[in-house]
């Protein structure tokens, strides 16, 4: 069932939580590292022993500033910190040193692009979208339980404390996405925000990246909120788009059915495809917040404001913006550039070095991206550096050897680190473009195919195509192909 048809939309709010890039906790010294041995990172602090104070992480601060103002927040001179109370295994001190009615920035504006997508996924027509950030607070972290085993066999819970009191930056939308495919785009949007600015390494596989989608459905036209279902631990941005997609199925369903959509916290299932009940959903009265008394209000300055802002890099909107009017690209192909800083950077050294950015932006996405992604690296990484991508481009560009030859040429480069001009030496690629040479092999192919000479005099220009591959064929494949049709089509003519 699509999210708006039946009479019926959705209303979806999303909140991510995204770990800080520090070296560190937010409150204690412990490394806050992924992959260490369960528990080794720990303290007195994040293990919640009596006695043990909170220092906050001034570095948290400072990129929770960097992240708050790349997604258009305007953050709060003062914020305080509060304790949101619950018992969970992997949460030792029983509650969560978060925020509450005083976060550190909030009333944010953020225009994103998003798509209309067909069933494969593949997007439509790109369209700007703006989306309300209610806040972007800071908070700890809580551990991570592991489970081993089978329902049907023993089964074995582990608690992971490392994870306990990494800094968060906590960031709420107003629910002002209907479709699963808005929410993607604001994910991705985010994503790419948070680690464009440093703030946030924003790796979903490595857990420093979790979002959670609040969905409710509504009749067209209806005013008020019917009741939501949070949808939790989602670890990937098309497993989120594909549980918010069924919850709303769901949803609608019940509702038709005369059924109550209960508020509640539901997983996804990706083995069934399917959202399954976790536990009833809370509200914030039953956290029982209250300011943290172990921790001063946090308290900026405008000119650390300002200075924050100063130093962050240029957005990837401005960006994307910049890449259509500099160098005349589509919003697609700027998009893509744009969707990873070392691409960005990539793609701009190589169109100074050509002077050509469009067959920059083609090579790169096309040809280079292909072999990065069999190779798994990125753009940084690459053995083909961006002078020698460029270098190739201007061989096209000479005559030197053809497009063709070339998609020959940059697997070469980029599995043996040579350049474009050493593998164009030893595998004999170079194009001849001397009119003259051309001409005395066009000579001598028609001269062996009078019938076919013939035959195209006689009104059959398809017979062209046969004499081209003929000349390839004898100057094995080295002649210019745009000379060999213009002498080709002049002596046959004559």
């Amino acid at each position: 069932m699509n999210e708006l048809t039946n009479g019926w939309e959705a209303v979806i709010g999303m909140e991510i939580h995204a770990q800080l890039a520090t070296n560190t906790k937010i409150f204690c010294g412990c490394a806050a590292n992924f992959g260490d041995e369960p528990n080794s990172n720990t303290c007195p602090v994040c293990l919640g022993l009596p006695g043990a104070l909170p220092v906050l992480n001034r570095k948290a601060v400072a990129l929770g500033a960097r992240a708050a103002l790349a997604l258009g927040l305007n953050i709060n001179e003062t914020s305080v910190f509060a304790r949101k109370n619950y018992f969970y295994p992997d949460l030792p001190k029983g509650y969560q040193i978060s925020q509450f009615d005083k976060p550190f920035s909030s009333d944010g504006t953020l225009t994103i692009m998003t798509a209309e997508r067909d069933e494969g996924g593949h997007a439509r027509e790109w369209k700007p979208m703006k989306i309300g950030i209610e806040r972007l607070h800071l908070e700890e972290d809580a551990g991570k339980n592991v489970h081993e085993g089978l329902p049907e066999t023993d089964k074995y819970s582990y608690v992971d404390l490392n994870r306990a009191g990494t800094p968060l930056a906590e960031i709420v939308t107003a629910p002002d996405f209907h479709t699963s495919w808005q929410a993607y785009d604001y994910v991705n949007h985010v994503r790419r925000a948070l680690q464009w600015v440093g703030a946030s390494d924003a790796d979903m596989e490595k857990g420093n990246l979790r979002c959670e989608a609040n969905v409710s459905v509504r009749l067209k036209g209806e005013k008020g909120f019917r009741n939501k279902v949070e949808l939790k631990n989602l670890n990937s941005v098309r497993f989120m788009q594909k549980a918010i997609e069924f919850e709303i199925d769901r949803q609608i369903r019940a509702h038709e059915a005369g059924e109550e959509v209960f508020q509640e916290t539901r997983l996804w299932d990706e083995k069934n495809s399917e959202t399954r009940l976790m536990r009833s959903k809370e509200d914030a009265h039953d956290y029982r917040y209250f300011p943290e008394p172990d921790l001063q209000p946090l308290k900026v300055s405008l000119e650390f404001i300002e200075r924050t802002r100063a130093e962050l890099p240029e957005l990837p909107d401005a960006m994307i913006t910049r890449f259509i009017s500099e160098y005349s690209l589509g919003f697609i192909d700027a998009s893509q550039l744009v969707s990873d800083k070392e691409l960005a950077a990539y793609f701009e050294e190589t169109a100074a070095a050509s002077g050509d950015p469009r067959s920059s932006a083609n090579w790169i996405l096309v040809e280079l991206l292909r072999e990065l992604n069999n190779a798994g690296i990125p753009a940084s990484r690459s053995p083909v550096a961006p002078g020698s991508l460029a270098e190739l481009i201007k061989f096209i560009e000479s005559g030197k050897i053809s497009g063709k030859q070339a998609k020959e040429v940059l697997p070469e480069m980029f599995s043996d680190g040579k350049t474009a001009e050493e593998v164009i030496r030893e595998k004999g690629l170079e194009q001849v473009s001397d009119p003259g040479e051309i001409a005395k092999i066009v000579d001598e192919v028609i001269a062996a195919n009078p019938e076919q000479v013939e035959g195209y005099k006689g009104g059959n220009e398809r017979l062209l195509g046969f004499f081209v591959g003929q000349v390839m064929k004898a100057s094995k494949g080295t002649a210019n192909p745009q000379m060999v049709n213009e002498i080709l089509r002049s002596k046959l003519q004559s």
